[in-house]
């Protein structure tokens, strides 16, 4: 009997790719500034940027509560997010645990791909969806990362 593997090995396994860390295979470094930001970080982020926009701007300024609420909080996170990650690279949150979102050269993402992560952002699922590199879908269509920024 032979010893390779059935057919059924070789495609359902895939090839492992060997990576110490994540964003090594992006060329990223393993800490510090520019390496990835991991979950805890981003997800303190968005939390600070959940509670600015609904408690601080429709709670707290327009005074809005139930479905109208919700409805307006994720309008105004999605333009906070279109607005300051297009102009700044960041948002309030991500300023405050000190990350950034960038392009996989390092540079400012584009309006297009800003715009991308943005409405993907909103839908949440594909923000929970992670790679090797923990990158959600959102960041992978956009063609963007999210990076230390100290």
């Amino acid at each position: 009997m032979s010893k390779e593997p059935r057919w059924t090995q070789t495609w359902l396994s895939g090839t492992p790719a060997v990576q110490d860390y994540p964003g090594q295979r992006l060329g990223l470094p393993e800490q510090g500034k520019g390496s990835i930001a991991r979950f805890v970080r981003r997800l303190g982020a968005l939390l600070i940027d959940w509670l600015i926009c609904a408690w601080a701007i429709s709670q707290g300024l327009l005074r809005l509560t139930g479905t109208d609420a919700a409805l307006v909080t994720i309008g105004i996170l999605a333009l906070e997010y279109i607005l300051l990650v297009g102009t700044m690279g960041m948002t309030f949150g991500m300023r405050l645990v000190n990350i950034r979102v960038a392009t996989l050269d390092g540079g400012q993402p584009s309006a297009k791909a800003v715009l991308i992560r943005t409405v993907l952002l909103i839908l949440a699922v594909p923000a929970l969806i992670f790679d090797k590199d923990q990158r959600g879908l959102h960041d992978r269509f956009a063609g963007t990362v999210v990076v230390r920024e100290k």
